[in-house]
């Protein structure tokens, strides 16, 4: 039904993540919305490692008296899988399979074949986040980022993006205090790099336009609110030279809208997936 809701709402490509009770949650893959065929909707896979920090993976084995129960927990588990992975991609003889497996995508985060997708909140986890970038000087992009106003400049200096949201939320965490669409526009005069999320279901995916719209009320101007769910989120995956823009050669992800892409009230006429129509 989601994928549904995305094609109706005019949203072509979905970054899929496992989600962040872990501090290594997994592979991610990028998809299209809709397809001829079930196969033909993965567009790329594996697309990045999802990990995180802050109060999820706190809170899931801290209830449980366990390791990480803190926030140095998370982040002393984070350097230590890369640390390992690190050690392992250095090494010339051939890993065991059962090395190889359990550590094949951490070492292609080490070697910055993929990167880093990394769920934080918070200013201080944000700038642990940033700690580990410097270290192990891998490719990060900060998922939610929901503080990244406070610590704009030291996300600027690193030039690090953020996948920004979900913000039509109520403050479910104490760590979520300052969500905000009156935030994003600090982003965009810091000149960091960012796009909009709505980390569906937490908000359904069919609102990304809406939080775009929400943005521009306060304070974002309209052709940064469509590059934020345009050519920037495809910059951000790497899949500018085919998604993003309108130009020949691309792959021809069109939606066609009966008014202004942003204003509320606009439906979506047709929606085309790789230059096929959606008969949805």
């Amino acid at each position: 039904m989601a994928f549904d809701d995305a094609m109706r709402s005019g949203v072509t490509r979905l970054m899929v993540h496992p989600g962040s009770t872990n501090v290594i949650g997994g592979q991610s893959v990028l998809l299209k919305s809709w397809s001829p065929s079930l196969p033909e909707m993965v567009y790329r896979n594996p697309w990045g490692l999802k990990a995180a920090l802050g109060e999820n993976p706190k809170k899931a084995y801290g209830s449980q008296n366990k390791t990480p129960k803190t926030r140095m927990g998370n982040a002393a588990l984070l350097r230590e899988a890369l640390y390992t992975a690190l050690k392992h991609s250095e090494k010339k003889q051939q890993l065991q399979p059962k090395e190889e497996f359990r550590l094949e995508a951490l070492i292609r985060v080490v070697r910055r074949e993929m990167p880093l997708w990394l769920h934080v909140h918070r200013a201080d986890d944000i700038l642990t986040a940033l700690r580990i970038k410097d270290e192990f000087h891998i490719d990060l992009v900060l998922q939610h980022g929901t503080e990244a106003h406070l610590v704009a400049d030291e996300i600027a200096r690193r030039g690090v993006a953020v996948c920004l949201g979900p913000l039509l939320v109520n403050r479910a965490k104490v760590e979520m205090k300052e969500v905000s669409f009156r935030n994003i526009p600090v982003l965009q005069k810091a000149g960091i790099e960012f796009c909009l999320i709505t980390d569906h279901p937490v908000v359904p995916i069919q609102y990304l336009g809406v939080c775009a719209a929400l943005a521009v009320r306060e304070g974002l101007d309209e052709e940064t609110a469509i590059r934020a769910l345009t050519w920037n989120p495809a910059h951000i995956l790497g899949a500018d030279q085919e998604l993003g823009s309108i130009e020949p050669g691309k792959k021809a992800d069109i939606v066609i809208f009966d008014g202004h892409p942003l204003e509320v009230r606009s439906q979506v006429k047709q929606v085309l997936v790789d230059g096929i129509i959606w008969g949805g």
